[in-house]
């Protein structure tokens, strides 16, 4: 029996599904402030301030005490604490509030979960604010990507989810002769607790696939928040609790997993448990190889990125794509999984409407272009934010010293004032030029606003190394500009072998690094980079079964058993 949750959001369900089957242009929740009314940021601002220098509340069973530690990238303490909860008692919770959940039926779970979307967005402005200070995006980037963006990713799972439900009936009559009428009932099961990563740049972004996926099959669900970046998925666990508890249901559906600042052995501790059926992490490398070799007993959703590729042979338009690949470099300082990493440019040049350019020449113009970008502040800062960890600070030094001794350094990597927060963690994207033979140097991720431009000798060459770099350290998407046809055909032929997303001559603001949502597939699943792809039917099917229950029509004493001939 349809829930009146569902009934209220249908309509939306129904665009959902549209979307997934048609992968245009669509956007569920507005995507301007102002939409949310006229003093939404301001609301949003005292929201956040009204966290700082205070507990969190989440009524959760298992408290052992309190913790908590962020600092915002912009030099703000944020000076919040959290509830620590025991694994132990986290799981019992789960595990004892799962059975009704279960048995409310698909449609009840869905409005349920369309529902906590709703009030999401309702808090975008505030949301904003979180991330901004946790994760280091400007308030536009960060109200637009885990807000609105991230929200349309949750519906995007949870339409699949429907899809995925809904393709096999509640019941069927089944008869094969007078003496085999069965009554046969299927129903969606979960299969068990799952546990979402939360990572630090993209919190919201990444999990809500995750949390809306495995909520709306019946998995009970237990975030567990990057130590750095706890606030914003605090809140969106706030708002899942109260409309699981309001709609009849025990909240511990949703909980909240933190810890101390290093808190790896946390991690370690729950993800090994025998009750984790499912994990969902998105993160550093080291984390994702250790997930894959000890949690054993659970299916693993990971993305840990790689090394996205560029590979530029010829253009229509040289100084529209220097801005477009600056725009890219500079986003997030390089902070996104999706960042361009490495750059291929044959040593017979690019050949554009004005001529041939070396790989030399590129590098000038490419470094003359990200330089004339950040000259402009406001500009710089909106695009740029502020570097979320100072490990990346660390990173960006130290291959800084390696390229004075063995590469050539394009353009430094300098600290900028931001004009607002003189404390912000604010630096301009270093520039590496290497030669082909140097692979030691870019078949590696280099996380953060780092990027290196690759001398070949040919197209040939830089399609054979993308190729290896991509097939072996992974990848979530391949762009090439190139103008000639053959050369399209073998980056094609390169992204398939790869398995991964290609993106042919972008420019403007079409950006390989931005996904969207309903239309593009984050991750293949097909390389190293990631175990699933974010999002198709495999990405919610493979976390629930069809469990079934048979019987007989009429009692078995009532029955003229036939014996087939």
């Amino acid at each position: 029996m349809p829930h009146s949750l569902f009934d209220n959001h249908r309509a939306l369900l129904d665009q959902a599904q549209t979307a997934i089957a048609c992968r245009t242009h669509w956007s569920p929740y507005a995507e301007n402030p102002r939409s949310y009314g006229e003093m939404a940021l301001e609301d949003g601002l005292t929201a956040f301030e009204a966290y700082r220098n205070a507990q969190f509340y989440l009524d959760q069973p298992g408290l052992t005490g309190r913790c908590g530690g962020e600092i915002s990238p912009y030099g703000l303490p944020l000076n919040v604490s959290y509830p620590r909860c025991s694994p132990e008692g986290l799981i019992a919770a789960a595990k004892s509030a799962m059975l009704p959940w279960v048995r409310a039926g698909i449609e009840t779970r869905t409005g349920v979960c369309l529902e906590i979307l709703a009030r999401l967005n309702a808090g975008s402005a505030e949301m904003a604010y979180a991330l901004m200070h946790t994760t280091g995006q400007s308030l536009g980037l960060a109200f637009l990507t885990g807000g609105p963006r991230a929200q349309a990713r949750g519906l995007e799972a949870l339409a699949w989810a429907y899809r995925a439900m809904t393709q096999v009936p509640a019941q069927a009559a089944w008869q094969r002769n007078i003496s085999q009428r069965l009554e046969k009932r299927y129903m969606v099961a979960p299969l068990g607790v799952s546990l979402v990563i939360g990572c630090a740049t993209q919190p919201t972004w990444n999990a809500y696939p995750a949390l809306f996926a495995s909520l709306s099959t019946g998995n009970p669900v237990i975030v567990k928040p990057h130590p750095t970046a706890v606030l914003p998925l605090a809140l969106t666990v706030a708002v899942a609790r109260q409309v699981l508890k309001e709609s009849g249901f025990d909240p511990n559906l949703v909980t909240l997993l933190v810890g101390d600042p290093d808190d790896t052995p946390v991690l370690r501790d729950i993800a090994r448990r025998p009750d984790i059926r499912l994990i969902d992490y998105a993160g550093a490398p080291d984390m994702g190889a250790w997930l894959r070799d000890n949690a054993r007993q659970a299916r693993l959703f990971i993305e840990t990125g790689g090394v996205n590729c560029v590979l530029i042979d010829s253009s229509y338009d040289y100084k529209a794509l220097l801005k477009n690949l600056v725009l890219s470099l500079c986003l997030d300082s390089g902070q996104l999984r999706t960042t361009p990493r490495v750059i291929f440019v044959s040593r017979e040049g690019i050949e554009t409407p004005d001529g041939m350019v070396d790989p030399q020449q590129f590098g000038r113009d490419l470094a003359l272009a990200l330089g004339k970008f950040v000259e402009e502040p406001a500009r710089a800062a909106e695009v740029l934010g502020a570097i979320q960890s100072p490990a990346t600070l660390a990173r960006i030094a130290a291959v800084s010293e390696l390229a004075e001794t063995t590469a050539e350094i394009l353009r430094h990597s300098s600290p900028i004032d931001h004009p607002q927060w003189p404390a912000a963690r604010m630096h301009t994207p270093l520039l590496v030029g290497v030669d082909a033979a140097q692979r030691d140097f870019y078949m590696e991720e280099r996380f953060g606003p780092i990027a290196v431009v690759v001398s070949t000798a040919n197209a040939a060459e830089s399609l054979a190394l993308a190729e290896a770099t991509m097939r072996d350290k992974g990848a979530l998407n391949f762009l090439v500009h190139a103008t000639r046809p053959h050369v399209q055909q073998f980056a094609e032929d390169v992204a398939v072998r790869a398995g991964v997303l290609l993106s042919l001559n972008l420019t403007g603001a079409a950006l390989v690094n931005q996904p969207a949502g309903f239309s593009d597939f984050h991750a293949s699943g097909a390389n190293p980079a990631a175990s699933c792809s974010m999002i198709d039917a495999a990405f919610v099917a493979n976390r629930f079964y069809f469990s079934q229950v048979q019987q007989h029509y009429l009692p078995p004493s009532s029955i003229d058993w036939l014996v087939d001939p």
